[in-house]
């Protein structure tokens, strides 16, 4: 079977890079990618590309290659799933916040109404491919949705989860350690999960492409997010033990990172992890162990959480602190919003609950992300439900010129590790700030003998 057009529905954070790399790798194959979401298409279709929803180092470029040659974006979902012999799903899949399961299981009602109307819209046989992270089995309950509401279609269900890190997607996309598809063993399945591997063999060395049954592929995915938000968790856990040792936990993540058995990636001590999948995904294997009755396996993958959110408590705790146990009235920057650089994703970032953490002190929060709006970062507080909308306007502003933001303040708080805030002329910050000045490095990227000689008082974690 040859696939000459694809449909995704969904244009986030996943279809729209891994759709846009396809379109590129692959000439031949018409990509259309809809979401309902009206404004996010037009952002999507905008004239200037530097206006797309979603910043990627690299994207820019294969949008404005590809984007009207053989890579559309649309809001009619119907057209795109009647002409596509291949579909993907990446819509979101949030945790639940209600009912059965309610804070750790995933949400699967986009995933559903996606399903329904495929089932409802299509007439000829297709391939559906499930791109958002899912739990284990999703594919069966999709499957009986395609099966029974549809027109006497034949589908056949894969699944192809993403091993995207935000900031390099594009890389990864184009340079992918593995490309996983689980699809079923017999006659049909086989086709499918062929026409999907065809796709990714136009630039992606066979080798690379690994096939397994979907439950294999749906869980692979869960388990390598956890087991990367381990690493972190485990050397945030140690940064506590250092500062109390005297240790540093730079040199301790360096030490042990060069053991080949354990290797030096994910051992960079933080603020915390974020993102929409390390904690959506541990949740999920959490509520999963748990429902087959593995009560010590999801105390297990909880704990990795636990720490990760004390982590976050501890640094603003430790911005109280320094500051003599009071924050109330102090203008405390933020430098970086974002969970990472690189992007401008904020799910889950660890800004958004030190900010909540010091808000709740009656601080005064100044932010500056290179690639953050102002109403994402107001957003962001409102949907925590901590404080009125009033409230979190009135205790955060949000600067576009980092020198601007700094001026007056108290301290300094590092979120994000942007490779810009590394040029900064600090002795001109410092110069305009108030004294003493407080630098708090969250993320390990700042010299911190530099900032002292300057005259900061300059904390990292892990030291």
């Amino acid at each position: 079977m040859v696939v000459k057009n694809i449909c995704c529905i969904g244009a986030g954070y996943v279809g729209g890079p891994t759709m846009a790399v396809i379109a590129y790798k692959c000439p031949g194959i018409k990509v259309t990618v809809v979401d309902v979401n009206e404004a996010r298409v037009k952002s999507w279709n905008d004239k200037d590309v530097s206006n797309i929803p979603i910043y990627e180092p690299g994207l820019e470029d294969i949008i404005a290659e590809v984007r009207g040659r053989n890579l559309f974006f649309s809001t009619d979902v119907e057209k795109a799933i009647d002409e596509a012999e291949m579909i993907f799903i990446s819509v979101n899949t949030p945790t639940k916040t209600y009912g059965l399961g309610k804070g750790k299981a995933a949400d699967l009602k986009y995933i559903e109404l996606c399903a329904r109307q495929i089932a409802s819209v299509a007439k000829t046989d297709k391939i559906v491919v499930e791109k958002s992270t899912l739990p284990v089995r999703t594919a069966e309950a999709i499957k009986s949705i395609l099966d029974n509401t549809g027109n006497g279609v034949k589908f056949q269900i894969l699944s192809n989860p993403e091993f995207l890190a935000e900031g390099t997607a594009v890389q990864d996309l184009l340079n992918p350690d593995r490309v996983l598809i689980g699809g079923g063993n017999d006659e049909g399945g086989t086709i499918a999960i062929n026409a999907l591997a065809d796709v990714y063999a136009s630039w992606v060395d066979r080798h690379k492409i690994l096939t397994t049954n979907v439950w294999s592929s749906e869980l692979s995915k869960l388990t390598a997010n956890a087991f990367l938000a381990q690493r972190v968790s485990s050397i945030n856990a140690m940064s506590e033990l250092c500062e109390k040792t005297g240790a540093d936990v730079n040199e301790v993540a360096m030490a042990i990172g060069m053991d080949s058995r354990i290797g030096s990636k994910f051992l960079k001590a933080s603020v915390g992890f974020g993102g929409s999948c390390f904690q959506k995904d541990i949740l999920n294997l959490v509520y999963i162990a748990k429902s087959y009755g593995l009560n010590e396996v999801a105390d297990y993958w909880e704990q990795v959480v636990i720490m990760n959110d004390h982590q976050k408590r501890r640094f603003a705790s430790n911005i109280i602190k320094t500051l003599y146990n009071t924050v109330s009235g102090k203008k405390i920057v933020f430098l970086g919003w974002a969970f990472k650089k690189d992007t401008n994703d904020t799910r889950e970032s660890a800004a958004i609950y030190v900010a909540d953490d010091l808000l709740n002190e009656q601080a005064n929060i100044a932010v500056y992300d290179p690639k953050v709006s102002e109403p994402k970062i107001l957003n962001d507080l409102d949907y925590l439900g901590t404080r009125s909308e009033t409230e979190n306007r009135k205790g955060v502003e949000v600067y576009s010129d980092p020198y601007e933001a700094c001026k007056d303040a108290y301290a300094i708080a590092v979120l994000t590790e942007w490779d810009e805030f590394k040029s900064y002329d600090w002795g001109k910050i410092y110069k305009n700030m108030r004294k003493p000045a407080f630098v708090f490095d969250g993320r390990n990227i700042l010299d911190g003998e530099m900032l002292k000689s300057i005259g900061f008082v300059f904390q990292s974690i892990g030291k």
